[in-house]
């Protein structure tokens, strides 16, 4: 299966490593140095217009920054089913 980012981005779900909640990862001063490591890095893709994002999404094909919450981006998933009981 395939997740939709945003824009024209799709990325085979099985390529995610992670889905980062931009906003409660802001509130963490490890999860802010992690953040500004991967803006520093050559392997960043915007997806939106800088000051959009709201999720981070780290795949073993780089990383980028998606204007659709994580929240979203879960639902759209087939991951859901694994946090659901």
């Amino acid at each position: 299966m395939f997740l939709h980012l945003g824009g024209d981005v799709l990325i085979s779900q099985d390529r995610i490593i992670a889905i980062l909640d931009l906003e409660s990862a802001m509130q963490n001063p490890t999860s802010v140095t992690f953040l500004n490591g991967i803006k520093k890095s050559k392997n960043l893709n915007y997806i939106s217009e800088p000051g959009k994002e709201k999720s981070l999404v780290i795949t073993n094909q780089g990383n980028f920054f998606s204007p659709i919450s994580s929240t979203t981006l879960l639902k759209r998933s087939n991951l859901k089913d694994l946090y659901e009981e």
